[in-house]
């Protein structure tokens, strides 16, 4: 019976995927973004790595009580501070307008 060997190709693809697999945890830590636009001769692609907190979106919940008093007193102050209101502009697009200067940052003080 004659004995069969693997290709090549087939041996190095088996060693790229196990080295791929042990780089895997590194990656883990963050996001990599690959983008490309266009066709043809005419292409411009970015890479893009963040680390650590990547959604600037996430809001952090106060878990217990005294946190949560703090946070509504920040609020109260703020509200208090800055009084927003909500107007519409020429357009119609409701637009918020603020008493004090920086509220629209979220400022304080």
């Amino acid at each position: 019976m004659p004995r069969r060997c693997l290709p090549i190709a087939a041996i190095a693809a088996c060693a790229l995927l196990a080295l791929n697999m042990t780089s895997a945890p590194a990656w883990s830590e963050g996001v990599l973004t690959y983008n490309c636009y266009g066709r043809y001769g005419m292409r411009s692609c970015v890479e893009t790595y963040r680390s650590g907190r990547v959604n600037p979106y996430v809001i952090s919940v106060p878990q217990s009580a005294d946190d949560r008093a703090v946070a509504e007193a920040r609020d109260q102050r703020w509200l208090t501070r800055c009084r927003p209101t909500v107007r519409h502009d020429r357009y119609g697009m409701p637009r918020y307008s603020y008493v004090a200067q920086g509220c629209e940052f979220g400022r304080l003080d």
